[in-house]
């Protein structure tokens, strides 16, 4: 009796594989990670970026975190308005496939929404709490996310490479992606 009950769950559980095909054992591309991938603090597989157009290099949007500074507790005063804001050459759509541009908005995975003060994914938001450095197309700021009842701060750098056609971000700090993605602008 004791074999059948422990038996039974792992039927069940292979049944509920769906088998494999050739289409199942492909290793999924870098594109395809991020997209699987949610911006929030319980990131287990972090995105892995696209790789730079024609081998560029992404060394200029860099930023070295001070790991002594720790993200405000609220808003600092005056962001989102002025140079305390997210630079307008950066706000938009933006999307890590290009396919996704073309979505209709809450079935676009990989989009990205970018206001003065807010940045919009599929299943969470975060706004703006502090800028740290910032120019007309480059801005490391902290930001409080919320998405999926979770709440969560997050350094990141946001910067335009290919004459503005794509969106770098960085993400610091626990939890962040070891490495850059990028982010293709929607029409």
């Amino acid at each position: 009796m004791t074999r059948w009950l422990f038996s039974a769950p792992l039927l069940l559980l292979a049944g509920c594989s769906g088998g494999s095909d050739d289409t199942d054992n492909k290793a999924p591309t870098a594109q395809e990670q991020a997209a699987d991938t949610p911006a929030g603090p319980s990131q287990n597989a972090p995105a892995q970026p696209a790789p730079a157009p024609g081998g560029a290099s992404d060394a200029d949007l860099t930023y070295v975190a001070d790991p002594s500074v720790a993200p405000p507790k609220a808003p600092e005063a005056g962001v989102g308005i002025g140079g305390q804001a997210i630079p307008v050459a950066i706000r938009g759509r933006w999307a890590l496939k290009a396919e996704d541009c073309g979505a209709r908005p809450g079935t676009d995975l990989t989009a990205l929404v970018i206001d003065a003060k807010t940045l919009r994914f599929f299943e969470s938001a975060g706004d703006l709490a502090r800028v740290r450095d910032r120019d007309a197309n480059r801005i490391v700021a902290d930001y409080k996310f919320s998405g999926e009842g979770q709440q969560w701060d997050r350094l990141m750098l946001l910067g335009l490479a290919d004459g503005g056609k794509t969106l770098v971000r960085r993400d610091y700090g626990d939890g962040a992606a070891p490495d850059a993605m990028r982010y293709t602008r929607c029409a």
